[in-house]
């Protein structure tokens, strides 16, 4: 037990949820005795954790408060390279530090890192989408990727797109808009728009992919239970050199028309021996949204089996 010197136990109520963020980040646990704060853990992990305070320290001084976001700015300043080296599975963005939250998610988080083309399947609720746009944006963040495409099929959950008022683009944006949510809870709304406006980023339906070559891209297509044999085949055909991609869908929330073969539902039989590629399921066990939203999922999959 190594006591952190000079910091009392009013630290954490200028620094709100500083000691999860510390908990969750480095190995060790934080106690109080008599009002004076304890560290239990490695020396190398303490030596960590005062580095943090200092500049938390200091950054208090300068601008005489401090936010979550510069309490998860400053981790991810300071241990970004090394977690990187020692954890890959860690997705460090400028607001937020993403870690698997359940087995599930940690494979879905190796099959990034080693394949080429990934693709997860599984219920809503899961992190499908959010992992995916956080492991994009982390490559083109360290420049690993010189872009990144975020698509999904421009098919409406029971709804009719030429009824919505507007020209197109106003159309689709909203069907759109989770990955825009995605992007702006992983880093900050003028930078996310800054790279969305250079192309950068860019955000589309996917019939804007056909005849395209992206190259030293990270391509991602969302709700991928909604494409037809040919669209997915368009879309995986796309990859240029150096490019990633990933897949992911809800195989439970089809919204084709009902003579119409899903492309996600099939391509586990066409492409699963293909080496570089991999399927990745997820269930309710990994859904990470109200604690009722598992309840629900696992009440209708046991309806649908009547």
């Amino acid at each position: 037990m190594i006591h952190l010197g000079g910091i009392t136990s009013d630290f954490f109520d200028r620094f709100p949820n500083f000691k999860e963020l510390i908990i969750t980040n480095i190995k060790g646990s934080i106690s109080e005795d008599e009002g004076l704060l304890y560290f239990d853990g490695r020396q190398e992990d303490f030596d960590k954790l005062n580095l943090i305070v200092a500049k938390l320290i200091e950054m208090e001084s300068d601008k005489g408060y401090i936010e979550r976001s510069d309490v998860i700015h400053l981790i991810s300043k300071l241990l970004n390279e090394e977690a990187r080296g020692k954890d890959a599975n860690v997705y460090y963005l400028p607001k937020k530090i993403l870690k698997p939250r359940t087995e599930g998610q940690e494979r879905y988080v190796e099959a990034l890192n080693s394949s080429d083309i990934a693709i997860s399947i599984g219920p809503a609720g899961t992190g499908k989408t959010f992992i995916a746009v956080a492991k994009a944006l982390s490559e083109l963040l360290k420049k690993n990727v010189s872009r990144i495409i975020l698509t999904r099929p421009a098919v409406e959950a029971g709804e009719r797109l030429g009824f919505l008022p507007g020209d197109f683009k106003e159309k689709i944006d909203p069907y759109l808009r989770p990955l825009y949510d995605a992007l702006y809870d992983l880093a900050d709304k003028e930078r996310i728009d800054k790279l969305i406006r250079d192309g950068i980023i860019e955000i589309a339906p996917l019939a804007y992919m056909r005849g395209r070559t992206l190259s030293n891209a990270y391509l991602i297509l969302d709700e991928a239970q909604n494409t037809t044999s040919m669209q997915m085949k368009m879309f995986l055909t796309r990859l240029g050199m150096r490019s990633k991609a990933i897949i992911t869908g809800d195989v439970t929330q089809i919204d084709l028309s009902i003579t119409a073969k899903s492309g996600l539902v099939e391509l586990e039989q066409i492409v699963k021996q293909i080496e570089g590629i991999s399927f990745v399921y997820l269930g309710s066990e990994d859904v990470v949204r109200h604690a009722l939203v598992k309840e629900i999922i696992n009440a209708y999959s046991d309806f649908s089996k009547r």
